[in-house]
């Protein structure tokens, strides 16, 4: 599934893409599970009409969301979530469609953004957004490990006022928005701590090695365009593969040594997700 760097890569090149760019058109295609994807709305029209004429102001990320602004008859926003296997793809209006096309937005000037998902976890809807300017189906969403500014200290305070398992707690969207499975095992075994581990029970410099992992191997992953795993369903806005596996340092890694300590990195299963780890450096 496509996680917070991923998603940034997509968002960052949609603003040089995009942003200012007059939506032609929408077609929602008459695909086997079309209608899954926009599964907000009761009709394609009711994607397909408020979209048509807007201009994309602004393209935003709400962890793994991506909320184009548009300028229209109302202040509009369109929200993607790429689930597992979503694609959001710049595309010539003449190109034949791959397979799983179920949105086809043509932009004024040339080219189109296509949305494919085999797997249809993901959605596309279009909202209104707030005075603030924000959605308020997005409201839930916890802090944004980039975005948000957050001291340690505060950090420090919403960890302890929980008593779930550190994997559990990096994964739960309400708490921190954006991380999945592969960065919350990147993000644990950088900052030394085993994903087992109470959210309750770290020191204040085990906090704050767990909050500098955040950053460093979100921005990390977005430096090297996202991670591409075994299934190579991600694919950023040009159709590239991201290059970030090669520096993984636990995930899907099993009984390779750890590049510390050369223990062999195991496998276990926590929130019911396969979770990699080095039984040694992680405590």
């Amino acid at each position: 599934m496509p996680e917070l760097p991923e998603v940034e890569v997509i968002r960052r090149d949609l603003e040089k893409e995009v942003v200012g760019r007059e939506i032609r058109s929408v077609e929602v295609r008459n695909t086997k599970n079309a209608m899954r994807v926009i599964r907000r709305h009761r009709r394609r029209r009711d994607l397909e009409d408020p979209l048509a004429g807007a201009t994309v102001t602004a393209v935003d990320r709400r962890g793994k969301y991506l909320v184009f602004h548009l300028h229209a008859d109302a202040d509009l926003a369109l929200v993607v979530h790429l689930g597992m296997s979503g694609q959001l793809l710049q595309s010539a209006a003449g190109a034949g469609y791959e397979n799983h096309t179920h949105v086809v937005l043509d932009l004024v000037g040339g080219g189109q953004l296509r949305f494919v998902d085999p797997r249809t976890f993901g959605e596309m809807f279009v909202t209104t957004t707030g005075e603030d300017g924000e959605v308020k189906e997005l409201r839930r969403l916890g802090l944004d490990p980039l975005e948000d500014q957050l001291t340690w200290q505060h950090f420090s305070k919403f960890l302890s006022d929980h008593k779930m398992k550190l994997k559990s707690l990096l994964m739960d969207q309400r708490f921190v928005a954006g991380i999945g499975n592969i960065y919350s095992d990147e993000i644990l075994y950088l900052a030394g701590l085993h994903p087992s581990r109470a959210c309750d029970t770290l020191s204040d410099t085990e906090v704050r090695r767990l909050y500098r992992a955040m950053q460093e191997v979100l921005q990390e992953a977005i430096r090297h365009r996202g991670t591409s795993a075994d299934d190579e369903q991600y694919r950023d806005l040009y159709g590239a593969a991201g290059d970030h596996r090669s520096f993984l340092q636990v995930y899907q890694r099993e009984g390779q040594p750890c590049r510390r300590c050369r223990t062999a990195i195991e496998r276990g299963r926590w929130s019911n997700r396969s979770t990699y780890f080095c039984p040694k450096c992680q405590v």
